[in-house]
């Protein structure tokens, strides 16, 4: 079905892979649609907990493929169309969405895994900011994750001198979750996604809706979408699961309901 990714469930987790080693996982208009058709199918899935994005070969992905969009009178138009659309699908997404960053992550690419809630690092991959180097603005939600994750000063440093961070850096800026050794990393991802699939799938989504929710609200209006939340929360049978544990002095099994 799928030509430029590859679609897998699998004991909770769905896995996107990036599919076209040979050109770095660079995205094409294809990938886009086979990309939404699979996101698609994890958000009605409810055995679905934890979703991971991840590049097959050397590359996560290193963005945009140039040769994809030559003729394009309007890059603007070509953004509404594919990444806008691709981006606001996996933040609305309510459930926990990992970006398995198995190696050169660049352009929207970068983009992708700023969006996603965590990021876990090879210790072999690499964040380029190539934007600059093309002359084009740093686009499909890149300037409004960035500086949220690492302050503005240093994502305006990252934007407009260009260059290279490693995984040890991106560490200590907050932008790797986790790092892992090339040779143990699928190993390592899966068991983390599993761990996160353990949790109650419900009240992470309205965490990550009410996070994202929170640039644009003051206090007060936090407040009261946080009273909101938990409302819902407190209906979940993950919560009433949550106290039984507690009072019975053992381990919850959150079945994300």
């Amino acid at each position: 079905m799928f030509e430029t990714i590859r679609f897998e469930k699998k004991e909770g987790l769905a896995w996107i892979r990036f599919n076209r080693p040979e050109h770095l996982n660079a995205f094409t208009k294809r990938m886009h649609k086979e990309i939404s058709c699979a996101l698609k199918d994890v958000k009605k899935d409810e055995e679905i907990r934890t979703l991971i994005f991840t590049g097959v070969g050397r590359a996560f992905s290193s963005g945009q493929d140039l040769k994809d969009v030559q003729g394009a009178t309007d890059y603007g138009d070509y953004l509404r169309e594919t990444y806008n659309p691709l981006i606001s699908e996996i933040v609305s997404l309510e459930k926990p969405v990992i970006a398995a960053v198995n190696g050169v992550v660049a352009g929207a690419g970068f983009s992708l895994a700023l969006a996603c809630d965590f990021r876990l690092v090879s210790t072999r991959a690499k964040f380029t900011e190539a934007f600059i180097h093309v002359g084009l603005v740093p686009d499909s939600g890149h300037l409004f994750f960035l500086p949220r994750i690492i302050g503005y000063a240093k994502a305006m440093e990252l934007t407009v001198l260009g260059g290279d961070v490693s995984p040890e850096e991106a560490k200590k800026l907050g932008l790797a979750t986790k790092l892992f050794a090339p040779d143990r990393f699928e190993e390592e991802v899966r068991s983390f996604a599993k761990y996160i699939s353990t949790l109650p799938t419900k009240t992470i989504g309205l965490i990550k809706k009410q996070m994202h929710e929170s640039f644009h609200h003051n206090l007060q209006e936090m407040l009261e979408r946080e009273a909101y939340a938990q409302q819902v929360a407190g209906k979940t049978e993950d919560h009433r699961e949550g106290v039984s544990a507690f009072l019975e002095k053992r381990k919850p099994n959150f079945k994300g309901k």
